[in-house]
């Protein structure tokens, strides 16, 4: 079985799968909770278990037809690598910059790295889509988004 990008990817969904499942025990409950059919745990555990199911179906039945059966080092390892980097530094960013700045510079820049070289594009992509995200989050649903810790320092 040669290992390509597909069956890569359904490798790195399983162990993302796994890995929420086990921190999915690390979720408090409630006493009356414990015994009760529905709980906060139940979701995680139920879609750490559909992700297993899937990504192990991904690795095992996908058949490689000869155009995809590409091998994994011609792929763009680079360009994920560049992806998870960036989403590091989001997360690292975002307590500082505050949420609409930090998602729309992470949102333009990976944009440029997925090739997009058009500036107006860049920001008319990026910066409404997280002014927009960031109003429905705080003012629809009332989720609490702490500010920018530059704004307060």
């Amino acid at each position: 079985m040669n290992l390509t990008k597909d069956r890569f990817g359904g490798l790195l969904f399983l162990l993302l799968s796994v890995t929420y499942g086990y921190y999915a025990a690390d979720i408090p409950l409630l006493p009356r909770d414990k015994f009760e059919p529905f709980h906060a745990q139940t979701m995680p555990y139920w879609l750490s278990g559909l992700g297993v199911i899937f990504s192990i179906l991904l690795i095992v039945l996908k058949p490689a037809t000869v155009a995809e059966n590409e091998p994994l080092l011609k792929s763009n390892i680079l360009l994920m690598l560049g992806l998870m980097a960036f989403t590091f530094t989001f997360s690292v960013v975002l307590p500082w910059l505050g949420f609409p700045i930090t998602t729309s510079l992470f949102l333009a820049s990976s944009y440029w790295l997925l090739g997009e070289r058009r500036i107006k594009m860049l920001v008319f992509a990026s910066v409404p889509f997280a002014l927009i995200f960031w109003l429905l989050l705080t003012q629809v649903l009332d989720v609490y988004i702490a500010p920018a810790r530059l704004i307060f320092w």
